[in-house]
């Protein structure tokens, strides 16, 4: 008779069972959430960097072939076709200097300055958000920027 009974009880979990679970499931998203935040936006920065050596190679090779940098007006195209507009390139290579121009991790074409202020060029994105300064993943990067130190 009692192994009848025990065959008769159904087998599951009890609501209190599964409260302690989406309990514990939830104190785990808070914990581990904001850790991968910030490591996507980290990603995000070292993207940006590294598309900035990239640009800042073909630069130096259009330099090499035209004496000079391309124009503020003239823009990171000139690394992709022959600029039409003045100063023309005399020796462009064929090919260009970049197969394609990238987009910043937020989706938006790099910006680019030639002269900019202290240096011969600048290349930046203005963050997440678009506008110019703020901070965190809304600041402006720019190539001249220091790396961050360590923490």
């Amino acid at each position: 008779m009692r192994t009848s009974m025990m065959q008769n009880r159904q087998s599951g979990f009890s609501l209190i069972e599964i409260m302690v679970v989406v309990i514990i499931i939830g104190l785990l998203v808070a914990i581990v959430a904001p850790n991968v935040s910030d490591s996507a936006d980290k990603s995000r920065i070292q993207k940006a960097k590294a598309d900035f050596k990239n640009i800042q190679t073909a630069l130096q090779l259009y330099k090499l072939d035209n004496f000079n940098y391309p124009t503020t007006e003239q823009g990171l195209e000139a690394l992709v076709t022959k600029p039409s507009q003045a100063p023309v390139p005399r020796s462009y290579k064929k090919s260009g200097y970049i197969e394609q121009l990238q987009q910043d991790p937020w989706g938006r074409p790099y910006l680019y300055e030639s002269p900019a202020e202290g240096h011969d060029y600048n290349i930046y994105t203005l963050g997440a958000d678009g506008v110019s300064g703020g901070e965190d993943q809304n600041a402006d990067i720019n190539v001249w920027q220091q790396p961050e130190k360590a923490e």
